[in-house]
Formats: C-alpha cells, structure tokens, sequence
C-alpha cells in the first residue's frame, strides 16, 4: 500500500571509474566553498560597525526636554497605566516659584523610574504620552546590567542631555518605509 506519491526515482546504473575516484564530487565541494570564500559578507564587526536597525526599533528609553531645556513630563500616569508589565512609577510634585526654567507645567515628575527588568518594550508608554515626553529610542540599546541596582532607571538615567539631543526619524509607517528603502 502506498500512501503518498513522493517517491524519487534513483539512479542505479554503474559508476564510471572517474566517478568511484570522487573527484567530481570534491571540486565541485571546492568550487562552492571557493564561491563563498569571495563573495560579500553577511557579518560586521559589531563594535565598530553598527547595522541600522530602522525606525521601528524599540530601545533606550529617554524623557525628552523642550526647546528650552525644560522637562516635558507632567507626570499625569497615563504611560504607566498604558504599561502592560506595570514597569513604570513616578511621584508627581508641584512646581515652586523659581522652578519655571526646569519644568514646562505646574505639576511634574519629581521622581520617574523604569524597571528595565520588567519592561518588555511594547512603545505602550510613547503613544500614551499627551505632552510627548517618553521615548523610546531606535538607536540605541538598553546597557548590558550585571546586578539588579542597575536595572531600574530614574530620572538622573532616562532626562535627555541637552548636548546630545535625541532626533527621531519617521514617525508614520509610511515615512518610515521610505527611510528603510533609502537606508537599504
């Protein structure tokens, strides 16, 4: 009884005395090693070389300044109650005569930390966020932690450097599509 009709036919007929040698059979091994050995690489030097991880990637968190340095959080909750894991916690404090040049509004986060460990990068916070403070970044990846003191990020870790500031690409799909094709 057959059951299906994947049979292959073989060929049984007698080997020539340059084939029972196995000679074909090494060159022609040679000849695709040789191929690879000179075509382009599909590695890269990781430290030194970084591969574009496009637009869409999900990285480094940071909380983003205004044009004048000043915070944008307003530590309304509305990312950490967006975070499936429960990996964001803030404290909200009111602004003092004096602070108008570190904080945008009235109220701000005068405590914001992210539990590294628990966050599963979902970018739940970012699209939660009205005033547009929490990023995360596609450009950057999380630090390698080797204790748990390293893993929960406060505010002296995540508040942008106004030396450095963080620029994003694309923000729609398709403005996103035309960067990887020109990135390609």
């Amino acid at each position: 009884m057959q059951l299906t009709d994947r049979s292959k036919k073989t060929d049984k007929s007698e080997l020539s005395l340059l084939e029972n040698t196995y000679f074909p059979g090494v060159f022609k091994g040679m000849g695709i090693t040789l191929k690879h050995f000179f075509s382009k690489k599909a590695t890269i030097r990781y430290p030194e070389e970084k591969r574009y991880l496009g637009p869409v990637f999900r990285g480094h968190h940071i909380l983003k300044r205004d044009d004048k340095g000043r915070e944008r959080c307003t530590a309304c909750g509305l990312c950490a109650v967006a975070c499936p894991a429960e990996a964001i916690s803030m404290v909200a404090a009111e602004r003092v005569k004096g602070e108008e040049h570190l904080y945008r509004e009235e109220k701000y986060a005068a405590a914001y930390e992210v539990n590294m460990l628990r966050c599963i990068f979902c970018g739940l916070c970012e699209e939660a966020c009205p005033k547009e403070a929490i990023y995360l970044r596609h450009d950057k990846f999380v630090p390698v932690f080797t204790s748990r003191d390293q893993v929960i990020y406060g505010k002296d870790q995540l508040v942008e450097d106004m030396d450095n500031r963080y620029e994003r690409d694309a923000w729609t799909k398709e403005d996103m599509a035309k960067l990887w094709l020109e990135n390609k």
